[in-house]
């Protein structure tokens, strides 16, 4: 199954419980998770909540129950085992899961758009590293995308902040993830994108021969010794203007003929 949970599909059952000033509220969830329309990429989660708080699920992929406190514990000790429990699972990924995801995938494929994606170098955060890059998802469509650092092919998760998917505001999303580091000469990073427009994960490699702010500090000096050459020549070519019109031009005559009139 692909990383990305592109969609789900819920059904809740819910139940509460007061007592005096103090409530407990929980529910059931029924979820329906798929990267495609086959069979084998669908997962079926069915969960318990308490005030919020995940108790325990089952889960079709593993076909095993995952608890986190000691009543649910006891609870799926019973609850969670045997060839009922199992068949009554796979009829409800056959209700909720087979029959609605086909409908949902083909409207999502419909409508996605692929990420605009942009690789930089910027300041770091801290001085703890000398280096910081980040990747920069634009426009894409839908919400769910996973931006993950490779270095030397191996995922970075150290060192790395993500913002969450940003709204645009015209039914487009963006994100931007930061890798904090120090760079070691012939090293391969890469910035690794997954979404439901893309057939596979795209790659996009940095390239460490020329860092996002030398080149823009180049391209500002550049532009300044050019307007700066151009503001010379335009002042020598006023200056020799103003000279020429100031100038008064005095006959002269030759030395031999000074000479004849003394």
């Amino acid at each position: 199954m692909s990383v990305l949970n592109l969609s789900s599909i819920h059904l809740l059952l819910l139940f509460s419980s007061l007592s005096g000033v103090d409530g407990y509220f929980g529910h059931f969830e029924m979820r329906c998770r798929f990267s495609s329309e086959e069979p084998r990429d669908i997962e079926f989660l069915l969960q318990v909540y308490g005030n919020k708080k995940l108790l325990g699920q089952y889960n079709s992929t593993t076909e095993k129950c995952t608890v986190y406190t000691q009543w649910m514990k006891n609870f799926t000790e019973t609850a969670c085992k045997g060839p009922a429990f199992l068949a009554a699972r796979r009829d409800e990924i056959k209700k909720y899961c087979s029959s609605n995801v086909p409908v949902v995938y083909g409207y999502l494929l419909d409508k996605a758009v692929e990420p605009y994606v942009r690789l930089r170098s910027v300041e770091p955060f801290s001085t703890r590293h000398l280096a910081m890059l980040v990747c920069s998802a634009y426009d894409f469509y839908p919400k769910p995308i996973r931006v993950t650092w490779l270095r030397d092919g191996q995922e970075v998760t150290s060192n790395v902040t993500s913002t969450e998917e940003l709204v645009n505001g015209d039914w487009t999303y963006q994100i931007h993830s930061h890798l904090e580091y120090t760079p070691t000469p012939g090293e391969r990073i890469a910035c690794m994108v997954e979404h439901f427009s893309l057939t596979e994960p795209k790659l996009y490699d940095w390239d460490p021969s020329m860092p996002g702010p030398e080149k823009n500090k180049m391209v500002i000096g550049a532009c300044g010794l050019l307007l700066g050459v151009v503001f010379i020549a335009a002042g020598l070519i006023y200056y020799r203007k103003k000279s020429t019109e100031g100038r008064v031009l005095v006959p002269t005559m030759a030395l031999p003929e000074i000479y004849g009139t003394i």
